[in-house]
């Protein structure tokens, strides 16, 4: 069971890594404050990255001395976790690459119907189809978990 700190000094440091962008998005502040907000909020995110990285090694080793200690169950193992690692992969780079499909063929279905009405069937099959490969890695990943 979680404590009170455990649940409290995730959200805390979210809200602290948070809180420099947020004159930002509000449009207050001039370009130059901005771009030096958003490198301030970057350089939080990496420090709070590492120092999770770093605290978290301890645990790692310590893991690892259990692993080898019990090498005949898969509940819980080494392997049970690179898998749902591999499906989370799959799922956030087909998402990404979605993304990046759908950024460059909507705005270029938009302009050939603004030009021509008469192609909007044909335009909207290039987005969807891009649609389509976070479909097909959601897919991947859940066959990935079904073998696990």
């Amino acid at each position: 069971m979680l404590n009170f700190f455990e649940i409290v000094a995730p959200l805390a440091i979210i809200a602290l890594i948070s809180l420099p962008i947020i004159p930002v998005l509000q449009g207050k502040v001039n370009a130059k404050n901005a771009k030096f907000r958003v490198v301030l909020q970057v350089c939080l995110f990496a420090a709070a990255f590492l120092s999770v990285i770093v605290f978290q090694l301890g645990g790692l080793v310590a893991f690892a001395a259990e692993e080898v200690a019990e090498t005949t169950s898969f509940a819980g193992s080494f392997a049970q976790g690179m898998g749902f690692l591999a499906a989370a992969i799959s799922t956030s780079a087909s998402a990404l690459g979605a993304g990046f499909a759908v950024a460059a063929a909507a705005p270029a279905a938009i302009g050939a119907i603004s030009e021509n009405p008469e192609n909007f069937g044909k335009a909207m099959i290039f987005v969807a189809l891009a649609e389509g490969v976070a479909i097909y890695g959601l897919l991947i990943s859940i066959l990935i978990i079904n073998k696990l």
